[in-house]
């Protein structure tokens, strides 16, 4: 893999255990090769030096953490450990409750804020033995795609710290990405999840929506159509164990889908008979040089691999976003903070306030016409895989921009929106309720990370860890280390 100028941009490995995917550290724990207590003070430490930079923590859960390794550590000394995940560090983005620690949600008005219940997926996550590390940083309610707030400031992007991390899961993607453990877990309402995982060089998992419960809500629960809840690591088969854990039924969810228990396959194959259709612009979006040149390389890459590419797409309205998405989403926006005021939100962010102000104004006829056109994408994504297994996009039409602001509003001479326009390809995504991952495929002329997206049928997340596996072995992004990492393996405590 290399970056828009041809050079080859692989880093060696940062030494850290924090760095290891989860995969090998279950390994490393069969093998006796360390302790869970060696990987968590790894960990911590590379969180210190990551959240110092970047700014990405929270609220550090690291006392806790300790505790719960040393207790692990002795299971397994005495052979009684267990789960999927036993020994294994995870974040949790601040979004998402655990009990008994702040939920802020980049919110101002929540700082008071603690829940005395865990979301689902962190019940799953503790019952299968993994160690919760520390909250990660949003935006106010998760409202844009960067990870910045009135509570915790900018975060920056470990390859570039003049860059956003992308977000709002952004201090999640920034610590996988700079090594402090293997797994994060992200809420995506318009890209959340995708657009973070794609500037900060990671993978990231868009479940089908209902597939991940989101129970007992959000803080506060924000975007109720279009959020989901996935994972954010560095591998393929990392993310499935994620999903297999925190994909469940909870009846807690009203949109919670009642499946079985799934398991999914990331070994390798060739991706012979798999149709891909592919689009770069949607028919309609600006997209910069840059991230087409590393799409179309993407696209040379999955025929290498077997899969039969076409150029095609689902034939979306070019009004989707202002007819569609901004009814549905600012109003369910407006609604979570529908009891506060103007005094309340007088510490948030003039943006958000915007959003607010917006949503408190489309009329209940402007959000179900909405929904009949989000029927209609809907629709037109049904059709789509009639014809093929799985589409491919861009996963935002740009890379890592200044950090610190809201966005981009122009690209390749064109004028876009600044909250949501610079992102075209993730939100129809979240209107459609689709399965989606980012995969890194290459990197722009300064050597920050381009996306590639692979969307699904609903329920068809095994053809995109299928694809997504298929090329991570032709092109192994994980060797593929920001600066950040490599500064920090000096501070880890390292045991062999």
């Amino acid at each position: 893999m290399t970056d828009g100028t041809g050079r080859t941009a692989s880093q060696p490995a940062p030494t850290g255990l924090g760095a290891l995917s989860a995969t090998e550290i279950i390994a490393g724990y069969k093998r006796k090769a360390f302790t869970p207590r060696d990987v968590v003070d790894d960990t911590i430490a590379a969180l210190k030096a990551t959240d110092e930079a970047c700014n990405a923590v929270v609220t550090p859960m690291y006392e806790q953490a300790r505790a719960e390794a040393d207790r692990l550590t002795k299971a397994m000394r005495a052979g009684e450990a267990k789960g999927a995940l036993a020994g294994v560090p995870v974040t949790i983005k601040d979004l998402v409750f655990v009990a008994g620690v702040p939920a802020y949600g980049g919110s101002p008005m929540n700082k008071a804020f603690v829940p005395d219940v865990d979301a689902a997926v962190v019940s799953a996550l503790k019952a299968s033995g993994a160690i919760v590390t520390c909250k990660t940083t949003t935006c106010e309610s998760g409202y844009k795609l960067t990870a910045d707030s009135p509570v915790t400031g900018t975060t920056r992007n470990p390859w570039n710290l003049d860059r956003t991390s992308g977000g709002s899961s952004g201090g999640a993607a920034a610590a996988v990405a700079a090594g402090c453990g293997p797994i994060a877990i992200g809420t995506d309402g318009v890209g959340s999840i995708r657009v973070p995982s794609s500037f900060c060089g990671v993978f990231g998992f868009k479940p089908t929506f209902g597939l991940v419960p989101r129970s007992p809500g959000f803080s506060p629960p924000s975007w109720a159509s279009l959020a989901h809840t996935g994972p954010i690591t560095r591998t393929v088969a990392d993310a499935a164990l994620a999903l297999e854990i925190i994909a469940a039924y909870d009846l807690r969810d009203p949109a919670s889908l009642p499946v079985s228990p799934r398991r999914f396959d990331t070994n390798a194959g060739p991706l012979n008979g798999i149709r891909i259709g592919a689009s770069v612009d949607f028919g309609y979006a600006a997209v910069s040089p840059d991230v087409r040149a590393a799409f179309n390389k993407a696209l040379a890459v999955l025929e290498s691999c077997g899969a039969s590419v076409s150029m095609d797409g689902p034939g979306l309205d070019p009004g989707i976003l202002e007819h569609t998405l901004k009814p549905i989403a600012f109003t369910e926006q407006a609604a979570a903070v529908a009891s506060r005021t103007s005094a309340d939100l007088a510490g948030s962010e003039a943006d958000y306030r915007d959003v607010v102000s917006a949503g408190r104004h489309y009329s209940g006829t402007d959000y179900v016409e909405a929904g009949y056109r989000r029927g209609q994408a809907r629709a037109a994504f049904l059709k789509l895989f009639e014809r093929v297994d799985a589409l491919v996009t861009p996963t935002v039409a740009v890379t890592a921009f200044e950090a610190g602001q809201l966005g981009v509003d122009r690209i390749d001479g064109a004028t876009v929106d600044p909250h949501l326009g610079w992102s075209p390809f993730t939100w129809p995504i979240n209107l459609a309720g689709l399965p989606a991952a980012t995969l890194p495929c290459g990197f722009d002329r300064d050597g920050l990370p381009v996306g590639l997206q692979i969307i699904a049928h609903w329920l068809d997340e095994p053809t995109i860890f299928k694809i997504a596996a298929a090329f991570e072995q032709a092109q192994p992004w994980s060797k593929f280390w920001p600066p950040l990492a490599l500064h920090e393996q000096s501070r880890a405590h390292v045991k062999a």
